[in-house]
């Protein structure tokens, strides 16, 4: 088995990450991203939402990997969160459904409110391998080097919604937020025309990728 863990901290608050979050699909970043529905949810009597995602992703299996093993690079992927609003704390669990006994990963991660208003994300993912034939320490290796590095592209998906939402103006009021909009200093007109053009940017990139054939559903 192989273990990962890391802390990542978000400058925004905990309503809007939690928001950019459950959002973050789809994105240019996670062109492996298939398919993300929601199966189940449900509010718990404390006042927790429960939700169940299942998801289906591609990939694809390294060459050194004997062929005819597995039959499509494809894997469903159930998702597992609770929202906790009071206490400003999600919880999600992630693993795949197939192909578990040539690897399974499960990926835990947890955002939190801290100080100064900012959002603490903590990951932790196990990689466990039974394939055998010598090649356990191998799979487990590889497929922990995939997550690491979809992890970061999952942070940078997550963050191009964050800066949709903050620019767009978006309020999560279900997810805790105050029942007020902050009220924010005018600014500037080089400033004004500075955001409207990241604005326009933005948009015009997550447009693009949601209109070509290849991200369609």
């Amino acid at each position: 088995m192989r273990f990962f863990s890391q802390s990542y901290t978000y400058d925004d608050s905990w309503a809007i990450v939690t928001l950019a979050f459950f959002l973050r699909y789809p994105n240019p970043y996670a062109a492996h991203v298939i398919s993300c529905d929601v199966i189940s949810r449900e509010q718990t009597p404390s006042g927790s939402l429960v939700t169940t995602r299942l998801i289906l992703k591609k990939g694809s299996m390294p060459r050194w990997f004997p062929r005819g093993i597995v039959s499509r690079a494809e894997s469903w992927v159930i998702e597992e969160s609770e929202v906790d609003p009071f206490g400003k704390i999600v919880r999600c669990v992630t693993k795949n459904l197939d192909h578990v006994k040539v690897m399974q990963v499960e990926e835990s991660v947890q955002f939190a409110q801290i100080a100064e208003g900012k959002t603490l994300q903590h990951t932790e993912a196990r990689v466990v391998s039974k394939f055998g034939w010598g090649l356990t320490k191998k799979i487990e290796n590889h497929g922990l080097s995939r997550f690491k590095m979809n992890m970061q592209r999952s942070r940078e998906g997550v963050s191009l919604i964050l800066n949709l939402l903050r620019q767009s103006r978006l309020q999560p009021m279900t997810l805790g937020a105050p029942a007020h909009a902050e009220e924010t200093p005018m600014p500037d007109r080089e400033r004004t025309n500075t955001d409207q053009e990241r604005n326009k940017t933005l948009w015009s990139k997550l447009k693009t990728y949601l209109s070509s054939p290849s991200s369609s559903h």
